[in-house]
């Protein structure tokens, strides 16, 4: 592994990532790299040249876009052939010289995006202020007249909030549960860590691929190892999860992400035969956003449809109330339980009481799920005029994952990769994701075209409309 040799100057114009990629990049080209060498891990590098493992991280994102270094998750960066460089004519040459020079002048953080297609934004003007300031009061009140408001409260878990959350998961998604198995946490993250230290390890976990890296990430460093499991358009593919070592399988059933598949009953029948062959195996069932679906009915939980106690079921308030309220959910089999206690109940919750009892209000006052009502016609409308928009465009040639959650996917027929699209996406002020980066392991993705995620859950109609048509401008530019 060579030693990278890379002088930043905070005080230049272009930007630290920027200044990263195109000394590495020089140095590829000039043949300081043999094809397979290993780079140095984002952190090295970051630790070395006194910058942020972000602004690393954004450097080797921009190289493996373009072909200079592939990724191997878990493992690092390595340097492609890129041979065919060393003979481009002199006007070739200069037009790589002359792209990375404009990339340097106009860096992506600089921009300010006028229109937002991240995934995971909620509409905030939509928000049920005057029914969660009557439950902030009354939570208020209750506490301070009983006396206990300083209390640090249950390690699990206010218990009318698991009540309240055992109701509701029983009404809306078929969950059978006890407030006694119900942990709750501020957020995924933090329950999968408990749960790692419950379930013990270390563990293989089976993980679709493209996933959530959140989680992926996660996994990794508690201790635990993904297999990557191709999917389908029904999700993962239980067939071709491995035979040897798997005794956990991460699944969002309800709206797979990135591609937001719905996993259909015949898969699922699949998966829990898969998980019920032996006593260690347990399905972990993220269902993050099933609250919105937008035609037919919503396929029941994974949970629900177990036989025996084999599904781990994790739920969130950060899209149905707020993202910042970070309160999440575990529903645990009952076996797990006393292990549960005996190992982790020690633990103080992660939620503030105050802000547990102020959920609590607004779930027993009904405001939720009127809430949740309302949301959800907000939601209908945009996802139908973000597909509507989408539709008439003669780029777009596959959507994935339509009339559920609060994003959808969308192959492009375009010969740019996705790299190139978010750049010039960026440069019209519209922030976008390409889904390339949600591949796990060896796994990597199948189709020529770019897919891009189109998030729709803050954007107002007239954002969605004319986001699109700029996207449009973008695809259509020489």
């Amino acid at each position: 592994m060579n030693e990278l040799l890379i002088d930043l100057d905070p005080g230049a114009k272009p930007a630290l990532y920027e200044q990263i990629y195109e000394s590495i990049r020089r140095d590829m080209i000039d043949g300081r790299f043999s094809r397979g060498e290993r780079l140095p891990s984002s952190r090295q590098l970051a630790a070395d040249l006194q910058v942020s493992r972000s602004t690393v991280d954004a450097a080797y994102a921009q190289l493996v876009s373009e072909g200079y270094l592939r990724s191997k998750r878990g493992s690092g960066y390595y340097a492609c052939d890129i041979s065919g460089l060393y003979h481009l004519t002199g006007a070739d040459q200069n037009r790589l010289e002359n792209r990375a020079e404009k990339r340097a002048k106009e860096p992506v953080e600089d921009f300010k995006y006028k229109y937002n297609f991240l995934p995971g934004q909620v509409d905030s003007s939509g928000f049920a202020y005057n029914a969660w300031r009557k439950a902030s009061k009354e939570a208020l009140l209750e506490l301070e007249t009983k006396g206990n408001l300083l209390a640090a409260g249950h390690p699990q878990g206010e218990y009318r909030l698991r009540s309240s959350v055992a109701s509701y998961l029983y009404r809306a998604r078929g969950v059978h549960c006890k407030p006694e198995q119900i942990i709750i946490g501020a957020g995924n993250e933090y329950l999968l860590q408990l749960l790692g230290q419950i379930l013990g390890g270390p563990r293989l976990v089976a993980m679709e691929s493209p996933t959530y890296l959140q989680a992926y990430d996660t996994f990794s460093n508690i201790g635990y190892k993904a297999a990557a499991v191709p999917m389908d358009q029904d999700g993962m593919r239980v067939e071709d999860i491995p035979k040897d070592g798997v005794t956990l399988a991460y699944v969002m059933p309800s709206h797979q992400f990135p591609l937001g598949c719905v996993m259909p009953l015949e898969r699922r029948m699949q998966l829990l035969a898969w998980a019920e062959q032996r006593e260690d195996c347990y399905i972990i069932e993220d269902d993050h956003d099933s609250e919105f679906r937008y035609k037919g009915r919503p396929v029941p939980s994974l949970q629900g449809m177990a036989h025996l106690d084999r599904v781990i079921y994790l739920g969130t308030f950060s899209n149905s109330i707020m993202p910042s309220i970070r309160i999440s959910y575990m529903v645990l089999p009952l076996p797990l339980v006393p292990v549960y206690k005996r190992k982790c109940g020690f633990y103080a919750s992660t939620v503030s009481r105050i802000q547990q009892m102020c959920v609590c209000q607004f779930m027993e006052a009904g405001a939720f799920e009127r809430h949740l009502n309302k949301m959800r016609g907000i939601y209908r409308a945009k996802h139908d005029l973000l597909l509507a928009a989408l539709k008439e465009k003669t780029w777009v040639n596959k959507i994935y994952g339509g009339y559920a959650g609060l994003h959808i996917a969308v192959e492009l027929n375009s010969s740019l990769t996705e790299w190139e699209l978010t750049q010039r996406a960026a440069e019209q002020g519209i922030c976008i994701q390409g889904v390339s980066a949600c591949y796990i392991g060896e796994a990597e993705q199948k189709g020529e075209k770019p897919v891009l995620l189109f998030g729709f859950g803050d954007l107002a109609p007239w954002q969605i409309r004319k986001g699109v048509d700029v996207l449009d401008g973008c695809l259509r530019k020489k």
